[in-house]
């Protein structure tokens, strides 16, 4: 057979008449595909001890240093993680809720601080200009300190109504700070929309509410929905920043039993549960940006 000639061959069959020939494959592409199957097993069995050979070493490497009874002892206590274990995860559940109330939050603010960059109109320069030094003075300050700034500073004010509570502070904090990145995703979500597709939404006598509602932004937050995600892997693992203002989130609960027994073990505890948050939305953010580039590609739907 030649390379010319089709990769599989008509059969005869008995009902040939009726259901036409069986197409069964040809030698070459038999050989083709387990020279196929071959390759990936040796790429399997390559990568699976390459990796056992890394590990190994770094065990190794690191239990026979000098220090590794001291650093087992002080970090890896069975019985300092089992006793620090309730109390950490009752705080995780407070990180919890701090992370879902201020993404609602920063997706609002974020949104409209990126439709009020994108107005045109001499009228509205002035909400530019606040929405400019608002994303410049947020994405400059660290969140750390921002969080000491309206912890402290808020309740400093003494303003009537003024909200007191720790954890609302951190709230607010963290969405100012976030709200500053998640503008500058959605603004470049809009801007990479063609404006062929504004003039064609205008063309049809939609107004440019209309538009940006209907046409710009479907298209717009489909396209940010990954780095939207990666902003808030990170969102959830920098709720721990909030335990400087005093709320026994998981940080905080791991800092008490650090402090009532010197053994930091509390923290591994910690660190295991935001590693068990962040990790599954990590791989849903690369499953969704694979995706997005298939359809963008060809190469399937998102």
């Amino acid at each position: 057979m030649t390379d010319g000639q089709s990769a599989a061959s008509p059969v005869p069959s008995e009902d040939a008449e009726q259901v036409g020939p069986a197409w069964v494959k040809s030698e070459r592409q038999l050989r083709r595909e387990a020279e196929l199957r071959g390759r990936a097993r040796r790429s399997v069995s390559v990568a699976t001890a390459s990796t056992i050979v890394v590990a190994a070493i770094l065990v190794v490497g690191i239990t026979s240093s000098p220090g590794w009874p001291r650093v087992q002892e002080t970090f890896f206590s069975p019985a300092a993680f089992v006793e620090a274990l309730p109390d950490v995860l009752r705080g995780i559940l407070l990180n919890i809720k701090i992370f879902l109330i201020a993404e609602v939050f920063i997706l609002v603010l974020g949104l409209l601080v990126a439709l009020v960059r994108g107005l045109r109109a001499p009228v509205f320069f002035p909400l530019r200009v606040l929405a400019v030094l608002y994303t410049d003075v947020f994405r400059g300050i660290p969140t750390i300190l921002l969080l000491y700034l309206v912890g402290f500073g808020v309740p400093a004010l003494q303003l009537q109504g003024a909200p007191g509570d720790p954890v609302t502070l951190g709230i607010i904090a963290l969405v100012l700070s976030y709200g500053a990145y998640v503008a500058e995703v959605f603004r470049a979500g809009i801007e990479s929309v063609h404006p062929s597709q504004r003039a064609a939404a205008r063309s049809l006598a939609l107004s440019h509410g209309q538009a940006m509602r209907y046409v710009v932004l479907p298209q717009a937050v489909r396209r940010v929905i990954p780095p939207l995600l990666n902003d808030f892997v990170a969102l959830q693992k920098e709720s721990a920043l909030v335990s400087v203002l005093g709320p026994l989130e998981a940080v905080r609960q791991a800092q008490i039993h650090v402090a009532s027994s010197f053994n930091y073990t509390p923290y591994l505890v910690a660190a295991l549960l935001f590693i068990a948050l962040t990790v599954p939305m990590a791989r849903f953010t690369d499953h969704l940006a694979a995706r997005v580039e298939r359809r963008q590609t060809g190469g399937g739907t998102a």
